[in-house]
């Protein structure tokens, strides 16, 4: 009897144990859900150093856009209300939004870009032309509310 009870135990603290490090592995290796990257960015422009506040929305089927919500510079506000970002898509096996094509004013043709969700709550969004070597890193935070409430998105 006292061996079957000293069984049990072990047993339970087996189980505790496996149930403590599938938890644990669970909160290191998240899985992001497509509609994370649902919300509004705040993006420095690398070839003019303007600031602008992105917001990226479900565009339904599984497609994912982007509109410029706010620009900083004055003779830039023309491009509040452009859909600069579309067709991106989730990948769960690559934990990351591909297949973007971006639009970007005053530039002949299309770049392409993927994004991934940063532990610190920022999108990595790396944007490129042809090749992903040939392109640029960005690392825009995450904002709470929309900078300018005439513009109206999905």
């Amino acid at each position: 009897m006292a061996a079957t009870c000293k069984n049990m135990k072990s047993q339970q603290k087996q189980l505790l144990l496996l149930f403590f490090f599938v938890g644990l592995s669970s909160i290191l290796f998240a899985q992001n859900k497509p509609d994370d990257i649902v919300g509004y960015y705040l993006n420095e422009d690398p070839f003019s150093g303007a600031i602008s506040q992105i917001y990226i929305y479900n565009a339904g089927n599984e497609i994912y856009e982007g509109i410029v919500i706010w620009v900083n510079e004055e003779k830039r506000k023309i491009y509040e209300g452009l859909v600069f970002l579309k067709e991106m898509t989730f990948n769960s096996k690559e934990n990351e939004w591909q297949n973007a094509a971006l639009i970007y004013p005053g530039k002949n043709g299309k770049f392409k870009a993927y994004m991934r969700l940063e532990k610190d709550g920022r999108l990595r969004v790396r944007g490129y032309w042809g090749v992903s070597l040939f392109g640029k890193t960005l690392y825009w935070p995450k904002e709470r509310e929309s900078r300018n409430p005439k513009i109206k998105h999905p």
